[in-house]
């Protein structure tokens, strides 16, 4: 048996100059929070995260709930957990049994004020928030609901030690933006439905890019930390370049060139085979409907060219071709209406499926 990752979610810095969701911080406050499993295994442990906070984090007590089991979170062997600013923490092992496709629930109070929380900030789930102290409480009596995720990066399982992952690397598509909340209809949980082995985890970050930091570190500069630090990775997904491409027209920078794109996915490619993985990757998924800063025609034309050599590359062990697989054929650069979230730039419920159904499981190969 084996401990590696059944859930997993990517975290950013709340002090970031460019946000999608409001920052926030917590005291005297319970934070309920549901986690889809990816993949399960005969007993679990929580990863707990304080990355980017600037002062201790005081973790009073916590429960992880399956159903109707709930049981205890301890961290070396007590209820009380501390976890200074910058650094990280895994609770003991709880003997509890979780199922891939399972909800865990995962409750935590905060008794102190924490400060600015770091966070998951477009999870397509929401965080349950409730004054005092309620982890134990079957049902809380909660006061705000916000989509959001707070202080958690990951759960660890217990599985076979033949277990494969995959890690699914990228940006909103991923991440789930646009899709039905609280649905569990992402791109990677219909892809996880289709695996008949394995699973992958979602690492994806909404508004990431893969050469520069902005929303999130950038691709290269989060890879070890968010894809090779997964005991039993197999294989890395990625969807990258919407952002690099859209981004800079809001944030006066200079365009992103095809060349630099290029040169950036030849960079992952290489990191991820150096450390044995199969890399399968992305075309740049199309985003002309997504106004005037972010779709330009410098932008679109540029991700035709990269696209172009995605398609044709050895650099990658295969090729997921989302950009057809969502296009209104009558208008390439565009989402097909009938899966556009309806900002031009996202895919609904259905145009995450259509992403995940891009994917040749024989390429997965879990």
């Amino acid at each position: 048996m084996i401990w590696t990752a059944g859930f997993r979610t990517a975290v950013i810095s709340p002090y970031e100059q460019l946000q999608f969701s409001e920052p926030r911080g917590f005291v005297d406050q319970t934070i309920r929070q549901v986690l889809h499993m990816a993949g399960g295994g005969e007993a679990l442990r929580v990863r707990l995260t304080n990355r980017y906070g600037r002062t201790p984090l005081t973790i009073a007590a916590a429960t992880v709930a399956v159903g109707h089991r709930q049981a205890v979170l301890t961290f070396d062997g007590v209820e009380r957990c501390v976890i200074p600013a910058g650094e990280e923490a895994v609770a003991d092992p709880v003997d509890l049994p979780v199922a891939a496709g399972a909800d865990l629930v995962v409750s935590l109070y905060l008794p102190e004020k924490t400060g600015l929380a770091t966070h998951s900030h477009k999870p397509a789930e929401v965080a349950l928030i409730a004054g005092g102290n309620h982890v134990t409480s079957p049902a809380l009596p909660w006061t705000e609901q916000v989509e959001a995720r707070f202080y958690i990066s990951g759960v660890d399982v217990l599985a076979p030690q033949d277990t494969a992952i995959a890690v699914a690397f990228g940006d909103s598509w991923f991440e789930g933006v646009g899709t039905t909340t609280s649905a569990n209809h992402r791109s990677v949980d219909f892809l996880n439905r289709r695996l008949r082995r394995g699973w992958v985890v979602n690492q994806g970050i909404a508004g990431n890019r893969l050469l520069r930091d902005g929303v999130g570190e950038h691709a290269l500069a989060r890879f070890d930390r968010d894809v090779l630090s997964i005991p039993a990775l197999t294989h890395v997904l990625v969807h990258f370049g919407i952002n690099d491409l859209g981004l800079p027209g809001m944030l006066g920078e200079p365009p992103t060139t095809a060349d630099a794109l290029i040169e950036g996915f030849g960079a992952l490619a290489d990191r991820a085979h150096s450390a044995g993985l199969k890399i399968l990757a992305a075309t740049i998924g199309p985003f002309g409907g997504a106004g005037s800063g972010i779709s330009t025609p410098e932008g679109l034309a540029t991700r035709r060219e990269v696209n172009d050599w995605i398609r044709t590359t050895d650099a990658f062990d295969s090729v997921f071709d989302v950009a057809r697989a969502v296009a209104n054929p009558r208008a390439l650069d565009h989402i097909h209406p009938a899966l556009d979230s309806g900002d031009g730039m996202h895919l609904n419920d259905k145009g995450a499926e259509a992403m995940a159904d891009a994917v040749n499981l024989d390429d997965l190969a879990l």
